[in-house]
């Protein structure tokens, strides 16, 4: 399993904006993708800065969402975003939501 991680500064007082745009245009955009899991946003207290977590089976399936899909995504969230996004994409180690455990190191 992995997760792509989506630094993001939102313009000041946008975070309603945001959480709406995530809900109701951002997430039906992802849901029905290949290999996604799960979507969790995090905002800051003070509102200018977010974290997006997206869950996916594979890490081809992250990568084919940030050649596509996430292109449609940074469209729609233009009017709430300032300036570019960090992203990146690693491996999940641990989750009890997905419950996912640890590796043994061999």
């Amino acid at each position: 399993m992995f997760a792509r991680s989506v630094s993001i500064h939102l313009k000041p007082n946008r975070v309603e904006e945001f959480t709406r745009i995530i809900e109701t245009e951002v997430i039906p955009m992802v849901r029905s993708l290949k290999g996604f899991q799960d979507k969790i946003v995090l905002v800051a207290s003070g509102g200018l800065e977010a974290i997006s977590l997206s869950i996916w089976d594979l890490k081809e399936n992250a990568e084919d969402y940030g050649r596509g899909t996430y292109r449609e995504v940074v469209k729609v969230l233009a009017r709430v975003v300032e300036g570019a996004s960090r992203v990146e994409t690693r491996e999940v180690s641990n989750s009890t939501f997905h419950k996912i455990a640890a590796r043994i190191a061999v």
